[in-house]
C-alpha cells in the first residue's frame, strides 16, 4: 500500500481572535494626521522641494577611478567645492569605484555649463576617468516636473474612480483623504529634510498610491460584509472587529515588502536610498492611514447597515 504522505496544514503567525480596540483613539489620531497634512502643505509652500536635476535641470557625470580603487568621496568633495560651479553633488554609484557626480544648471547657458564639466574633470586629475553624461535643460527638467505632477493626479483620480464605483460614497471619502495624507506625508518629509526629488521619488509615490489603496480597500471590503452581516452591531465595535480580521494580512503584507525594502536600503547603493527610503515610509504611513484615517471616517458619517449594498447571502458568498 502507497504510504500516505500528510497533509501540511500551515501554521499562524499571529492568532485570528484579535480583539485590539483600535477605534479607541481614533480621535486623537486623525486630528493628528489632519494638522500633519497641514503642516506638509505649509512646508511644500514655505521650504519647497530639492529638485534633483532631473527636475531642475543640469549635468549628470559617471567617473570612475582608473586604478580600481574604491572612491574617496571625502576628498572629491574637498576637491571640487572651491570650483565655483554652485552645487555639486557627489554620492557613490554602483561599484565601490564608480562615483555620479551632479552639477546644477549653470546661469550662462550650455557654455557655461560645459565650462563648469571641464572644470570639473580637471579638478579630478587623471586618477578618474569620465563613462557618461547626461545633460538636462531647462526647459525638459520643467516639462519633467509637470508630466510627474499629472501622473500623481491622474493615478489619485483613477483610483478615486475605481473606489467610487467599487464601494459606497463614505468608503470612497476616506479611501481618497487616506491616499491625499499619504503622498503630503512623505512629500512634506522630503521638504522638511531637503533631500533630493527627482523621477525615482515620483516612480515611489505611484507605487506607494497603489499600495496603499490595495490594503485600505481590503479593510473596507470586510467591513462592508460585517455592515451587511451584523445589522445591529455598534459601528465602533464592528469597526474594530473588521480591522482585527484583517490585522494578520496587513502585518504580514507589511513586514514582506519591508524586509524587501531594507535590503534594498541597505545593499542598492545611494542610487536607490531615496526611492527605497520614499517606499518604505510609505508602506508604514499607507498601512496606518488605512486603520486611522479611512476607518475613522465611516465613524464620522456614520455610515449604517441600511445604506450598505448587497444582503447577508451576498456577504457569506464573498467571504467563503
Amino acid at each position: 500500500m502507497m504510504r500516505l504522505i500528510p497533509k501540511f496544514k500551515g501554521f499562524d503567525f499571529f492568532p485570528h481572535n484579535t480583539r485590539i480596540d483600535f477605534m479607541r483613539h481614533w480621535q486623537a489620531c486623525f486630528w493628528t494626521s489632519v494638522a500633519t497634512m497641514v503642516a506638509c502643505v505649509i512646508l511644500l509652500f514655505t521650504m519647497g522641494l530639492n529638485y534633483g536635476v532631473d527636475f531642475k535641470g543640469g549635468t549628470m557625470l559617471e567617473v570612475q577611478t582608473k586604478s580600481g580603487a574604491p572612491a574617496n568621496i571625502q576628498s572629491m568633495r574637498n576637491q571640487l567645492s572651491g570650483l565655483g560651479v554652485g552645487d555639486v553633488q557627489i554620492q557613490a554609484f554602483g561599484a565601490s569605484n564608480d562615483v555620479l557626480i551632479r552639477l546644477e544648471q549653470q546661469p550662462g547657458g550650455e557654455e557655461e555649463q560645459q565650462a563648469a564639466m571641464k572644470k570639473v574633470l580637471g579638478a579630478l586629475g587623471d586618477d578618474y576617468v569620465q563613462r557618461r553624461v547626461e545633460v538636462v535643460g531647462p526647459a525638459v527638467s520643467a516639462e519633467l516636473r509637470r508630466t510627474g505632477f499629472i501622473a500623481v493626479v491622474c493615478a489619485i483620480l483613477a483610483i478615486i474612480a475605481y473606489v467610487w464605483f467599487r464601494f459606497e460614497w463614505q468608503f470612497a471619502v476616506g479611501t481618497i483623504i487616506a491616499l491625499v495624507h499619504d503622498v503630503l506625508v512623505v512629500v512634506g518629509i522630503f521638504s522638511l529634510f531637503q533631500l533630493e526629488f527627482d523621477l525615482g521619488i515620483v516612480a515611489a509615490l505611484l507605487t506607494i498610491l497603489g499600495y496603499s489603496v490595495n490594503d485600505t480597500v481590503v479593510i473596507s471590503d470586510r467591513i462592508r460584509e460585517n455592515l451587511r452581516r451584523y445589522k445591529r452591531m455598534e459601528l465602533r465595535e464592528l469597526l474594530n472587529l473588521s480591522i482585527n480580521e484583517t490585522l494578520s494580512r496587513t502585518i504580514l503584507t507589511g513586514f514582506t515588502t519591508i524586509v524587501v525594502l531594507m535590503s534594498l536600503f541597505i545593499f542598492g547603493g545611494s542610487v536607490l536610498r531615496y526611492f527605497t527610503l520614499a517606499m518604505l515610509m510609505g508602506v508604514l504611513i499607507g498601512t496606518y492611514s488605512s486603520i486611522y484615517i479611512a476607518a475613522p471616517i465611516l465613524e464620522i458619517f456614520g455610515i449604517k447597515s441600511e445604506t450598505v449594498t448587497g444582503s447577508e447571502k451576498a456577504a457569506a458568498s464573498a467571504r467563503s
